[in-house]
């Protein structure tokens, strides 16, 4: 007895696309795909156009760089008021950039304050390679900082001794945001794991009442508590300087927000994980700080870059209680009749500063995403 076989011939497989397309092939496919997508694209490139090249003979072509000084010795804007409203007088940029950078500190010692910048920019930098997270980048820290604290005080090797009063620009920036962050995000940790706790009530609302007081108001009000109120909290002959305050403050708001985030990642992990570590016997902390936390914390990196971020460009409102950040040092700085017409020229370089910042950590985080999401795929 013979048996047929019937063979359903398989559909052919259909070639794999290319991963990497050639510049025209790119272009056909997402720009030029349909008629309203080019209609989109060639708007756009028009509009895109006609700003680039305004703003190139703004900036560039028509732009005013120097100008000379009179007869007293006082520069002349008059090369800058010929060329108002067609070029920009970057004049003012090379006449008060270093009280734009340095604000209020004096003047002979200033260059304490660009070792300071170029000791943060080295500290960013070593903090964000994978092979220095080791205990060993906590001492680097350490001496990092306290070789900042004594550049910016001095009063001993020989520095000058500069009071806080006179601290302002950059370095202030650099100072409110990295502490601020530095010890909000581990306060922001602890608070989080408090909230979700189950055997410590009272633990579990403190960090409520916390959470919901802090992100209730707004910064500019804690800082104005911490101006007025905080003294009155210290003992008698005790009275931490305003700078001080201000970073309080803002620790204080930036581990609230940081601290929903980081519950955010640990409730998105599975409960058996939970189950697993507990299975194996681990104590809470060695639970917490071996399994869940590194999962919860690799799921968050955008929303915690995001409230980096945002808080870096926070330390502005400093200026409410009279510290000369960047932004107020920027402004003070248009005080002087003679330039008080270019402030455009200096918000755009205040503007590619935070930028350059701002970009920098964005662009870090999505690597770190990366890298973190192959090697949990392998």
């Amino acid at each position: 007895m013979s048996t047929t076989v019937n063979h359903i011939p398989m559909p052919a497989r259909a070639e794999p696309k290319l991963l990497s397309l050639g510049p025209l092939e790119w272009a056909r496919t997402n720009l030029f795909g349909s008629i309203w997508s080019s209609l989109v694209t060639l708007a756009l490139g028009y509009f895109t156009l006609k700003f680039a090249v305004g703003f190139i003979d703004w900036a560039l072509i028509k732009s005013v760089w120097t100008v000379q000084s009179d007869a007293a010795g006082k520069l002349d804007p008059t090369a800058c008021r010929i060329v108002k409203g067609e070029g920009a007088c970057w004049a003012v940029i090379w006449d008060k950039y270093r009280f734009i950078l340095f604000g209020r500190y004096p003047y002979d010692e200033q260059w304490r304050g660009a070792i300071v910048i170029a000791l943060f920019l080295a500290l960013f930098v070593i903090s964000a390679m994978r092979r220095f997270w080791r205990k060993e980048l906590a001492y680097i820290w350490i001496a990092i900082l306290t070789t900042i604290g004594v550049l910016m005080w001095g009063g001993v090797f020989g520095l000058v001794y500069v009071p806080q009063d006179l601290w302002g620009g950059l370095p202030i920036t650099l100072i409110l945001s990295t502490f601020g962050l530095a010890f909000a995000f581990p306060l922001a940790v602890l608070v989080a794991l408090g909230r979700r706790s189950t055997t410590l009530p009272a633990v579990k609302f403190i960090c409520v009442v916390y959470i919901v007081l802090i992100r209730g108001v707004p910064l500019i009000s804690l800082l104005f508590m911490a101006s007025v109120m905080f003294p009155l909290f210290m003992p008698v002959g005790l009275n931490p300087d305003k700078l001080l305050r201000a970073q309080v403050a803002i620790i204080l708001f930036a581990a609230a927000f940081l601290a929903e985030v980081v519950r955010g990642g640990l409730q998105s992990l599975p409960k058996g994980q939970y189950e697993a570590a507990d299975a194996l016997g681990l104590t809470y902390w060695q639970k917490m700080g071996q399994i869940i936390l590194p999962q919860a914390l690799r799921t968050v990196i955008p929303p915690l870059v995001n409230t980096f971020i945002g808080f870096f460009k926070d330390t502005s409102l400093v200026l409410i209680i009279g510290i000369f950040d960047l932004l107020t040092s920027g402004k003070v700085a248009l005080a002087e009749p003679i330039w008080q017409a270019y402030s455009t020229e200096v918000y755009l370089m205040l503007a590619l500063i935070y930028f350059c910042f701002c970009f920098a950590m964005a662009r870090y985080s999505r690597g770190l995403e990366r890298e973190l999401g192959r090697s949990v795929r392998r």
